[in-house]
Order: structure tokens, then sequence, then C-alpha cells
């Protein structure tokens, strides 16, 4: 278990005051399905979104365990859940790359936006016809001189309708494959780029998703990120992140809502007695901090040996699937517990439900995660 340390503790406290207001009318906006821009710049102010990053751009320069420490505390503290999703994506999905592959250039002209929110970020990888096969992406970009010339759509992009820069996977070899795929950055006014309307979608609502469209559309060689040919690496790497963090999150609101139905147990009486008290009820709020204890471990364990440098490969798919799969039980349980109350809009919880699916399909479904544990086991090939 970690021991966190008094400045490590003083800075997730410092979250708490901001979260109340990051919280206002959550309900009511998750109906709207609109971003809440108000509540975006809360997020800027508090400083959230500089945790990882060196300071030379305007970052706090926190490791790894930290960052997700205090993304942790946004969950518990935060009930707008597509906001918390928008973060971590803005975070991970555009910071984190710049950051590990950027070029000095690009950290001064992209990294310093991403720290104070001034661009929302977004990234590009998921096609119409590719979704969890990302090595089988159609898009191309073709070197043309000092630019690429991208053609070809993507799908799926959170942050996309907000977003000022976008991180987008294409295909620079015929055939494709991890050898064959580079990631650029492109600027949301590039010429032949074009923004699709937001997607309604079953949850996290808040945190606006669209299609993307390239038409010939040139984006200078000096937006790669990383090397040409090697976006395979690039978005590997932000998977691990994205995983650990976006769950983090989730970890925060499984804690919170842990924490609420306890009190629920305790203070709903039925037949004369708490309904705490009846066996039915107290095993599934058992059930809901087994959950919690074990998305935890496997969270910071994963974490701990990923800045080890060990192969966390395995690790990293029974985390996604550990921590995915146990917030949709523990929003299921909290529902259900709260009976009646629990369906209605008004307590948040069925909300909590529609949130928590979508864990289960983004950075790689949980189909596609055991069956990567299986072939990583030897049970497959």
């Amino acid at each position: 278990m970690i021991q966190w340390t008094q400045e490590q503790r003083d800075l997730r406290a410092g979250l708490a005051p901001w979260c109340e207001a990051l919280s206002a009318d959550h309900v009511e906006r998750d109906a709207d399905a609109e971003f809440p821009w108000d509540k975006w710049k809360l997020i800027q102010e508090c400083g959230i979104l500089r945790l990882p990053f060196d300071p030379e751009w305007g970052g706090l320069g926190l490791d790894l365990l930290t960052t997700m420490y205090l993304l942790e505390g946004l969950g518990a503290g935060c009930r707008d859940g597509g906001l918390n999703f928008s973060v971590s994506t803005h975070m991970v999905s555009a910071g984190v790359p710049l950051q590990r592959f950027g070029t000095a250039e690009q950290k001064r002209a992209h990294l310093t936006r991403i720290c104070s929110g001034a661009a929302i970020g977004a990234h590009a990888i998921s096609e119409p016809d590719s979704g969890s096969d990302a090595l089988a992406m159609r898009t191309s970009a073709v070197r043309d001189g000092d630019d690429f010339v991208l053609n070809g759509s993507k799908t799926f992009v959170s942050n996309g309708p907000i977003a000022g820069m976008f991180i987008v996977y294409a295909r620079t070899h015929p055939l494709g494959g991890p050898l064959g795929t580079t990631a650029f950055l492109v600027e949301r006014d590039t010429p032949g780029f074009t923004v699709g309307k937001p997607i309604s979608k079953m949850g996290l609502r808040t945190s606006p998703l669209c299609e993307l469209f390239f038409d010939d559309c040139r984006v200078p060689a000096a937006n790669v990120i990383g090397k040409p040919g090697g976006g395979f690496l690039v978005l590997n790497h932000v998977m691990k992140w994205e995983v650990l963090c976006s769950f983090a999150i989730n970890l925060g609101e499984m804690v919170h809502r842990l924490e609420r139905c306890v009190r629920y147990a305790s203070e709903r009486v039925q037949f004369g007695q708490p309904i705490g008290a009846y066996q039915a009820v107290s095993h599934q709020i058992v059930e809901m901090k087994m959950g919690v204890e074990t998305t935890r471990k496997w969270l910071y364990d994963t974490a701990t040996r990923l800045t080890r440098g060990e192969n966390v490969t395995v690790d990293m798919a029974i985390t996604k699937l550990v921590a995915s799969e146990s917030n949709v039980a523990s929003a299921m349980a909290a529902v259900r517990l709260f009976g009646g109350n629990g369906y209605m809009s008004e307590y948040g919880l069925e909300k909590d439900l529609r949130n928590a699916v979508a864990g289960t399909i983004y950075s790689g479904t949980s189909e596609i995660q055991r069956n990567r544990i299986a072939s990583m086991i030897g049970v497959t090939k």
C-alpha cells in the first residue's frame, strides 16, 4: 500500500474547494449534453491540467502516481463524469505524447497551451471500419515536400467538437502495421480538415465526441510527433497513461458512490430497521468495497511497475478489465440499492451507470483485453 506524503495529501486536499462548484448542476448539464465551458474555466484555474508536465512548459512536474492520486481526488469530488473524462482526455491524449515525444519547438508552441487549458486537446484513432483494430486504419498520410497530405476520416473522437488541437494517427506506409503508422499534431483551422457535429451518446454526455474528415489536408512535417513510422510507439505510451489516469478518476467516483450507499443504507428505514441490516443489501455494499480496493491495487501496482520500466502488458489489460467492470458493477449496485430513487435522474446514479458502461468500450473493449491476456499467457496465438 502506498504511503502518500503530507505534500501529496495537501495537493489533493487543495482540489476539494473547487469540486463543489465543478459539480453544480451536473444532472441538468448531463441532460443538456453540452460541454460546460464555465466549469472548464475552473479546471484551468485549479491547476489540475498542469500535473504531469515539465515546469519549463508551465507544468507542475509531478510523477505518474501523484498525478493519478490527484485525479482520483477529482473523481471523488466532481460529480460531472463527462467533464472528468474530458480533463483526462486533454491531458493524456494530447499532452502526454507531446511531453514524451515532442520536439522542443512543439512543446514551446503547444504543450504550454495544454498546461494552461487555453486549447483543449483530443486524439483521433478509431475509424468507422477499424475501432479496436487500430492498426487497420485507412486514413493515409503521404509525404509531399515539407508536408504530409492526409486523407480519410476518424470517428468517436472525444473532445473533438471543442478541441483546438488533435493528435491524429494515420497510415504512412501502404501496408500499415506497427511501423507504418505516424502521429501528427493537427490544428483545428488547418485547411482540408473538418470537424463534424457532436454525436449523441449514452453517457459522458458533457464530454462531446464527433467525426473528423481529412480531404487533402496538408500538415507540416514539423508536426510529426516522434518519428515517421513511430506512431505505434506513441500510441502504446499514450494508452498506458490513458488507462491509468482515466480509471484513477473512476476509482474516485467509485469511492464516493460507496460512501453514499453506506450512508443511505444506514438512514433508509424499511420494515422497522435500516436497510443495511438486511444481508441482501449489506452484501452488495461489501462487493462495492471489494471492487474499490481491487481496482485501487491494480491501478497503483501497475503504475508502480510501469515507472520501474517493467513489462506491464498483461497487467495493463487486467487493470483495465478490473477497473471498468468493477465500476459498472458498483454503479448498478447503487441504482438497485436506492431503488426507485436510483432510477430517477435527479439522484445522478442512473447517470453514473450510463457513464460507467463507456469504460468497458474505450481504451480497448473488455473482449479485446481478454483476448490480449489469453494471447500473452499462451492460451491462444
